[in-house]
């Protein structure tokens, strides 16, 4: 009865011990993820300081680099690193065990022995352990081998930091180019907005006073018709147009973080400088190869190979421990319960010897992959500076184009309003011709973003060139 008891006992405990290691799938509930999305936009646009009066660009992009979720983020991995650096870096100190324990037993540790070499037994037994006993040991040990595998990886992990500083960087020249583009594009869309609703309730109108003419019979079926096509074709145009320009204030409200709908208005009197390089192609071509960060990162990652290149050497190296500590034991039968041991000692991985060589032949080829890597990016940025230095001509030349359009489109506008007034043109010209100014004069706007992004694009270095 005992032994059944027993095994009955022993199968609970292990239905217990199985039950308790099942883990099933828990989806979140309805509560649990409304909550979350309710502390989400909380947190998302929260530090955000009101914006007062007129927004300039400086200020767009002041708002966007303090308070962008990318830009953010790249801080906080920067941070990470760093942290991670410091936990590398402790790896290189000897390691030090501190242990204590209580030992106790129902009899004492008695035993005999036996002569050799007939192995004839001695009668007596005896013991030199109490029952009970309390021991501590501190110990300080450090494995040099380990030291110098544990110093290239700190090295490697300064080198990932400073790759994470230039990721940050590129972060920063990407936000600042876009909050450049949107900026202006916005401020084109807010400058149009007080053209495009007279122009629009205009076209509604004009609509109107076709379906009277239409019903009065005031003018030939087929000359009102296509009247009125014309006139459904403009409006089409300007919804269209409508929707991109409201499209303009949002995107760059996204860049600076700003809770959605939020209205704020850009400063009008800001100045369309067009910009122009002092610098020739050789020396664009050797500030980017000096400072693009996706070159500096190349170079970083070059350098942790070499790391890893004398790590997989010292793996191959015999290790020696230093070891030295203090030791208590309570046992009473000790002449001496306290005191400090030290020693060394040497190994050997002879695998090593085996696998050594294979790894310091993967680590030379990654060496030279990093190599050819970065030699192959600094070509492609070579490529790139010189397609951008072209490209920044070519926008350039766009926008001055662009602006010549719009002017002329304001001068035809101003001579067809006179035109109308006589009597020698009919509204549908003038609405077609004020349709086609407001959107050549955006389309100047849209022309002066692309140049500013295309300026950015040449080099990726505007802190460092000298714009007029």
């Amino acid at each position: 009865m005992k032994l059944q008891t027993r095994k009955l006992l022993l199968y609970g405990c292990l239905m217990l011990l199985l039950a308790g290691c099942t883990v099933k799938p828990v989806p979140l509930t309805d509560e649990e993820v409304s909550a979350q999305i309710k502390s989400d936009l909380v947190d998302i646009t929260k530090d955000q300081p009101p914006i007062k009066g007129q927004l300039t660009l400086q200020e767009a992009i002041n708002r966007a680099l303090a308070h962008n979720l990318e830009y953010r983020l790249k801080l906080m991995e920067e941070a990470l690193s760093l942290r991670q650096l410091d936990v590398a870096s402790y790896e290189m100190l000897p390691r030090l065990v501190a242990s204590a324990g209580y030992s106790a037993r129902d009899s004492y540790s008695a035993s005999s022995s036996a002569r050799y070499p007939d192995g004839t037994p001695y009668l007596n037994q005896s013991y030199s352990q109490e029952k009970e006993r309390f021991t501590a040991d501190l110990g300080l040990t450090w494995n040099i081998l380990d030291f110098g595998v544990s110093y290239f990886q700190a090295k490697q992990q300064a080198d990932r930091s400073l790759i994470m500083e230039e990721r940050k960087r590129k972060v920063i020249h990407s936000v600042v180019q876009q909050v450049r583009y949107s900026y202006w594009l916005a401020l084109g869309a807010q400058q149009l907005q007080k053209q495009f609703e007279p122009l629009l309730l205009e076209v509604q109108k004009a609509l109107e006073e076709m379906d009277h003419i239409e019903q009065q019979k005031l003018r030939p079926p087929l000359e009102t018709l296509n009247y009125r096509k014309a006139l459904l074709d403009t409006l089409r145009q300007l919804e269209a147009f409508r929707d991109e320009l409201n499209q303009a204030k949002p995107r760059l409200a996204t860049l600076m973080n700003l809770a959605p709908g939020q209205s704020f208005e850009l400063n009008s009197q800001e100045a369309m400088t067009t910009p122009s390089f002092k610098e020739n192609i050789a020396t664009l071509e050797m500030l980017a190869l000096r400072l693009r960060p996706e070159l500096m990162e190349a170079r970083l990652q070059e350098r942790i190979s070499l790391q890893e290149t004398k790590k997989a050497i010292a793996k191959m190296l015999p290790g020696i421990d230093l070891t030295v500590g203090p030791h208590l034991d309570t046992n009473t039968f000790l002449a001496n319960k306290t005191w400090v041991e030290g020693g060394a000692r040497a190994t050997w991985n002879l695998m090593s010897l085996i696998t050594g060589p294979a790894q310091y032949k993967l680590a030379k080829s990654q060496e030279e992959v990093s190599r050819m890597s970065r030699l192959a990016l600094s070509m492609a940025v070579l490529t790139q500076v010189h397609v951008a230095y072209q490209d920044f001509f070519s926008k350039k030349r766009q926008y001055e184009l662009a602006q010549q359009i719009q002017e002329l489109d304001t001068k035809i506008l101003s001579q067809t309003r006179k035109s109308v007034k006589i009597g020698a043109k009919n509204r549908l010209e003038e609405i077609r011709t004020a349709v086609t100014s407001l959107m050549a004069d955006y389309r100047k706007y849209q022309s002066y973003a692309t140049l500013q992004r295309s300026e950015e694009h040449t080099s990726e270095l505007q802190s460092r060139l000298h714009l007029v």
